[in-house]
């Protein structure tokens, strides 16, 4: 089920960044994906499906944008590689 949500935005925003409201409507989308991935608040197969794209294309969209995927730290997967 989907909802519809609306924002006010300034009067010349969508001007400003040259999008149709419909590029804009998807810009917004994917932003708002992306950063509720990044903070934790959706798993990125839930990010992706806010987005509208597949969830391969969101991981790639996240390398795009400095999004880390994973937060394993490198000692972690040191001490995880040593155990096997």
């Amino acid at each position: 089920m989907e909802e519809t949500l609306t924002i006010q935005l300034p009067g010349k925003t969508r001007q400003i960044l040259n999008r149709t409201s419909e590029e804009l409507a998807r810009d917004v989308r994917l932003y708002a994906a992306l950063m509720l991935f990044r903070l934790g608040k959706l798993s990125s197969g839930a990010a992706a499906e806010m987005a509208g794209v597949p969830r391969v294309m969101f991981l790639d969209l996240c390398a795009e944008y400095d999004i880390p995927v994973s937060q394993i730290t490198g000692d972690d997967l040191s001490k995880e590689l040593a155990s096997v």
